[in-house]
């Protein structure tokens, strides 16, 4: 049985304390990792703080919550890891910067032709990659960027179809 991203961020809300965030964990999960990210309010700053001030300021709070929340975090994860049998990374959200602690790099085994070959191979000549393997995840990356609404209807309506397949009769 699949469980959907619906019911891990389910179990995710009733898990999480509450005095970690006032704003609803961010939940993203494929078949090997749960990504958490946990929006962390701002450090108030006096008027006259600078762009480098306000930069120092996140960087601590991030640290901050990282060392402060760890035991408790490393104990979540174990049980959604034993639950959901997948990897359970974390980050934060402070303001406009976002940044994860730990994330998974999976292998994923794939044929491609000379053409896509080559392709990549550009990429790695031209030090936009060290490695066939950078060029390919660069390249996702940028399919991700520019084709995001498509892929968001996608999975919403491939969690639509999931939602109706658990609604069905059963045998």
């Amino acid at each position: 049985m699949t469980t959907t991203t619906s019911t891990i961020t389910a179990w995710f809300a009733g898990r999480l304390p509450d005095v970690w965030t006032t704003i609803p964990a961010g939940v993203t999960a494929d078949r090997d990792e749960i990504t958490i990210m946990l929006t962390v309010s701002e450090p108030e700053l006096d008027g006259d703080a600078t762009d480098a001030d306000r930069a120092e300021a996140l960087a601590g709070r991030v640290v901050g919550f990282r060392e402060e929340t760890r035991e408790a975090r490393m104990q979540i994860a174990r049980e959604a890891e034993h639950r959901f049998d997948r990897k359970v990374a974390w980050g934060v959200v402070v303001g406009d910067r976002s940044e994860l602690f730990t994330h998974l790099a999976v292998p994923v085994m794939t044929r491609l032709r000379q053409p896509e070959r080559m392709v990549l191979d550009t990429l790695v000549s031209a030090n936009v990659a060290r490695s066939r393997a950078d060029a390919l995840a660069w390249c996702v990356r940028l399919v991700g960027e520019h084709t995001g609404d498509w892929l968001t209807e996608l999975r919403d309506a491939m969690q639509a179809v999931d939602r109706l397949r658990a609604e069905g009769p059963t045998t």
